[in-house]
């Protein structure tokens, strides 16, 4: 019993800290996205350029987060977490300008911001989690995503009301930086007596070793596809509920923030699962789910009814966003000992690029064909992503 109390009580420090910086930049990242129809009403635009905004933030955070490992190593895992949340916090600044090129810088910076968190989360966590843990405390820290994406879609709305847009992206800034000021003060207990990073094996060698693992090949692609399912879904959900579904902005963004507590649910579910089954085949009946999810969203039509559009909304959003602490903890488990921050580095770019090419593609296909057929689209692309997982799964089971 004193072992795992022990393990436990050290566990403690780290995967609040890192819990924490997650919610951060996942408020952050999500901003706009739920402040989006007000933004496009002031800016004159279609609330459909929340796609390309997406894009560019996904675009930099992959481009960054290759090469975050090198600047672990030399910063540590917990300045680098610092500089992202000041970063965050200029972009939403910066975003209170009020113009198109404002809001380019903007969420440029927010991609520097949520480029590191995950290899740097990893690098930390990877040392001080016992492996039969992994799934669940990687899951527990990826519950950061929903956990500040649902902050966003409920306390920004509200902001929304009482100072305005400009008004709330200002006092989300204030909170990232209030929140790097607070992590500062845990740098020296949450870097001691850890082991550096090993010498960073260079960006294209780590990811030429993720492509040639059985493994890690499946599951990385995979990621790819899963994260195009949940950040069209979060990205899209208010705009979605707004313009077809006729709900306000306060509606939908409480139905972002119930699916987001649900979604973070479901994640320590997964996780405690995950440390009892073979993750990927666990990863691949999620798949199933999330499609399913897709394809019942895309029949939402202009009358459904509210209670039903949220049963649909909530329940879709339990599945879609609850798979990637498994996908992250099963990366820092096959990773080579001293290379897990440049393992999930790769892992993290490949997911986030299925963020900078699903939220446009699904902009281009509902803007030309409707949102039923951008989400059917979804629906169809992760059912391959899904059976390819399951099928692998039982192979690398058979061949064990």
């Amino acid at each position: 019993m004193d072992e795992p109390r022990a393990e436990l009580k050290t566990a403690l420090l780290p995967v609040g800290a890192m819990l924490g910086t997650q919610i951060a930049i996942s408020l952050a990242v999500l901003a706009l996205g739920v402040l989006m129809p007000a933004v496009a009403r002031d800016l004159a635009v279609d609330p459909k350029l929340i796609g390309g905004f997406t894009a560019i933030t996904y675009a930099v955070a992959a481009a960054i987060a290759l090469g975050s490992a090198g600047a672990i190593a030399r910063l540590g895992a917990v300045r680098v977490c610092q500089l992202a949340m000041v970063a965050a916090a200029a972009g939403l600044a910066v975003a209170a300008a009020a113009s198109l090129v404002a809001m380019v810088v903007a969420v440029v910076l927010i991609g520097l911001a949520q480029g590191p968190i995950n290899p740097a989360s990893a690098h930390i966590l990877s040392q001080r989690v016992p492996r039969r843990w992994f799934s669940l405390v990687f899951s527990i820290k990826q519950t950061g995503v929903p956990v500040g994406f649902a902050a966003a879609g409920i306390v920004l709305p509200l902001l929304l009301g009482w100072v305005g847009w400009r008004g709330a992206s200002l006092v989300a800034g204030a909170a990232l930086l209030a929140g790097a000021l607070a992590l500062g003060l845990l740098r020296r207990r949450l870097d001691a007596a850890m082991t550096p990073p090993g010498p960073s094996p260079g960006i294209w060698r780590s990811f030429r070793f993720v492509i040639g693992h059985p493994a890690l090949r499946v599951l990385g692609l995979s990621a790819l596809i899963y994260v195009v399912a949940q950040h069209t879904f979060t990205f899209f959900l208010v705009t979605y509920l707004y313009e077809h579904c006729r709900l306000d902005i306060a509606q939908a963004g409480f139905l972002l923030f119930l699916a987001q507590m649900a979604g973070t649910a479901q994640r320590l579910v997964l996780g405690a699962l995950g440390d009892r089954m073979p993750r990927m085949m666990l990863l691949g009946w999620t798949g199933l789910a999330i499609a399913a999810g897709a394809a019942a969203t895309s029949l939402i039509a202009t009358d459904t009814p509210y209670w039903l559009i949220a049963v649909i909304v909530v329940a879709y959003g339990t599945v879609v966003i609850s798979w990637n602490g498994v996908s992250i903890a099963e990366f820092a488990h096959l990773a080579p000992t001293g290379q897990v921050a440049a393992v999930a580095a790769v892992q993290t770019a490949l997911a986030f690029s299925g963020a900078v090419l699903g939220p446009p593609l699904f902009a281009a296909i509902a803007a030309l064909a409707g949102y039923r057929a951008a989400f059917l689209a979804v629906a169809g692309i992760v059912l391959i992503a899904a059976l390819w997982q399951v099928s692998s799964a039982r192979a690398l089971r058979k061949s064990a």
